[in-house]
């Protein structure tokens, strides 16, 4: 089920201690989940963000988190209204929210991202242009992987790439399910200087997919 999160009118940011306070609680609370041992580096944002395809104009972020991601695609010129935020948890779901008043923040299962993207009036099949990811992909079972990427890649145009890190040398996605879904998958870099140092993988359609977006030809 898709919980749908209200935005909070607050006229501005939190300090940067509630950032810090939130990510660490939550780091107490479920260390095997949140393996960082601090929110993600702005280097690393911008490795993610330069993974993106020319001329990106809309991007899903998935697993919000303390808002660095976000921070960073707002300063890269993404529009408040071109950019949707989905948070499982509730502490980051209602500190990104306390962040960013006026972007799209919704809690919800990234499974449900077509459910949420049609809710919200996000966009329509094919009109996202690329999914940051900040999903913590190793500790998931591939099933749940399968369908995270399959619900992202509905969403994403042809040419739309979905862009993740992971804590390891090796891609977190295996070269079967890759190859299962019609992807392609290459490196994007890696963040050596993040805590820990993360690399950044890029995934997009291959010339046959059996993963397929239907642009519209009207809106």
């Amino acid at each position: 089920m898709t919980l749908q999160g209200r935005r909070i009118p607050s006229p501005c940011a939190k300090p940067s201690d509630d950032v810090t306070w939130t990510f660490f609680r939550q780091w107490l609370k479920n260390p095997l989940k949140i393996a960082a041992l601090s929110p993600s580096s702005r280097r690393l944002a911008r490795r993610m963000l330069a993974q993106m395809p020319p001329g990106t104009r809309r991007v899903i972020e998935l697993g919000g988190g303390t808002g660095v991601f976000t921070k960073a695609l707002l300063d890269h010129g993404i529009a408040q209204d071109d950019l949707l935020v989905v948070e499982l948890n509730a502490e980051f779901h209602a500190l990104l929210q306390r962040r960013f008043p006026g972007v799209r923040v919704v809690r919800g299962d990234a499974r449900e991202l077509g459910t949420m993207v049609e809710e919200e009036r996000f966009a329509h099949p094919g009109e996202v242009d690329a999914v940051i990811s900040g999903l913590g992909m190793l500790s998931m079972s591939r099933d749940l992987q399968r369908a995270i990427l399959d619900a992202a890649f509905r969403v994403l145009g042809p040419e739309g790439r979905f862009i993740q890190f992971t804590y390891g040398p090796v891609s977190p996605i295996s070269r079967e399910l890759t190859a299962e879904l019609g992807l392609t998958v290459r490196r994007g870099g890696i963040a050596w200087r993040n805590v820990p140092p993360a690399s950044v993988f890029v995934f997009s359609r291959s010339r046959t997919t059996s993963i397929k977006a239907v642009r519209p030809a009207t809106r």
